[in-house]
This record gives structure tokens, C-alpha cells and sequence, in this order.
């Protein structure tokens, strides 16, 4: 399945470098067919783990809006960055002021990234400052992460994706991780439309993403 600006050669995956010259988490980059990629691992990235897991959509295509939960120091957004292109936005939202601290160092330079400190478990704190949006991803290692989620969902468009990945370990430590992850399906399905699944391992070991349709 190819997917926008992102190119896998055999088990090494790379996207096309939205601003050419950058590079944030010293990842290698190699030019094909005369343009810059960014090496982006599959180890340190769930949605990379996805692709390379063989999933069959990501919903994403260059100028979209993405909201961004649980985005961290900034790894996987630079990618999503990369995916979308300079017409794109990526509103990206985590709790920590430590690692919002590094993400706001990587919008800095790449400029269709929009940081933004706020617990995504509040959205009414944050619902003036972002827009709606065609693509959610969430990756936030709480208990109640389908909560979360589908609180969220009041920012999709309709036609929109969704992003879950889910950290079993995070929900709970007592039941097994397959167990997990077959309650999300059902409690997903009972709003949105699951259009596929993938099991993260060996990349992440007990993990899972989830693709919804609005």
C-alpha cells in the first residue's frame, strides 16, 4: 500500500523531508530520485510500527489538519509533518511542559507544527485554539484512553479518520493484552466504523492501532 511522501525499502522507512536540510532526533537521511528523506523508525514511532506492520490506511494526505494528542518531544509529529506537507497543520497537544518544551523547539523549524500545553482529557480547554480537523492520532498512556478519544471526536470532520493507539499495560496490568484490545473494538464500534487494526509487535510490545472512520 503506498501511502503520501513516504517511501519503505524493505525494512527501513522514510518520508520525504518537508523542509529540506532539517533534521531533529539525528535520524539519517539519503535523497531518492533527487529529493530528501528522513529515515523514520518503526522502534520509536507506533505509527511507523503500523505501516511497517502492513496496515491498509492512514487516512492522511498532504494540506490536511491533524490534531495531535500525546505528542510528546515531537518524534512521530516531525514525520506526520512530513506526510502532510507545508500546507498541512498539525495541532499538537500534550500535558508534560517538559517535553512540550522540546516540541515547541521542533515547531520552531518546522513551521506547519502548532504546539499547544493542555491535558487532551479537557478539550473544552483548548476548543478555541484549534480547528477541525481530518485526522486525530492519539498515542497517551492513561487508563482511559477510549475515553479520551471519543471525547475528541467532537473535533473530526465527518469522512475524518482516527488514530488510536492503545498501550494495553496503560489500561490494565491484570488481563491479557488480546483481551484489552477486543473490549476497545467493541466500545469503538459502537460510535465509529473500525477500519482496520494492527497488532504494534515486534516494534511495541503490547500495542495496537486502531483505524476509525467518522
Amino acid at each position: 500500500m503506498a501511502f503520501p511522501n513516504i517511501i519503505r525499502q524493505g525494512r527501513e522507512l522514510w518520508t520525504k523531508n518537508a523542509y529540506p536540510g532539517l533534521v531533529h532526533f539525528e535520524e539519517r537521511t539519503t535523497l531518492i530520485n533527487g529529493m530528501e528523506y528522513r529515515e523514520w523508525s518503526p522502534f520509536r514511532s507506533k505509527l511507523a510500527a503500523s505501516i511497517m506492520n502492513g496496515i491498509s490506511q492512514i487516512g492522511m494526505k498532504e494540506g490536511n489538519i491533524v490534531l495531535y494528542l500525546g505528542a510528546s518531544h515531537g518524534y512521530t509529529p516531525s514525520f506526520v509533518s512530513d506526510i502532510i506537507g507545508k500546507d498541512g497543520t498539525i495541532f499538537a497537544i500534550d500535558i508534560a511542559p517538559r517535553v512540550v518544551r522540546d516540541l515547541y523547539f521542533v515547531a520552531k523549524q518546522r513551521r506547519n507544527i502548532i504546539p499547544l500545553l493542555a491535558d487532551c482529557n479537557q478539550p473544552q480547554t483548548y476548543a478555541s485554539r484549534i480547528t477541525c480537523s481530518h485526522i486525530i492520532y492519539q498515542d497517551i498512556a492513561q487508563r482511559d484512553q477510549v475515553s479520551i478519544f471519543l471525547k475528541n471526536m467532537r473535533f473530526l470532520y465527518k469522512g475524518g479518520f482516527g488514530l488510536l493507539v492503545i498501550k494495553a499495560r496503560s489500561v490494565d496490568v491484570t488481563k491479557r493484552p488480546a483481551d484489552i484490545f477486543r473490549h476497545v473494538r467493541s466500545e469503538l464500534e459502537k460510535t465509529t466504523t473500525i477500519v482496520d487494526y494492527r497488532i504494534l509487535d515486534p516494534f511495541e510490545k503490547d500495542h495496537a492501532l486502531f483505524i476509525i472512520k467518522k
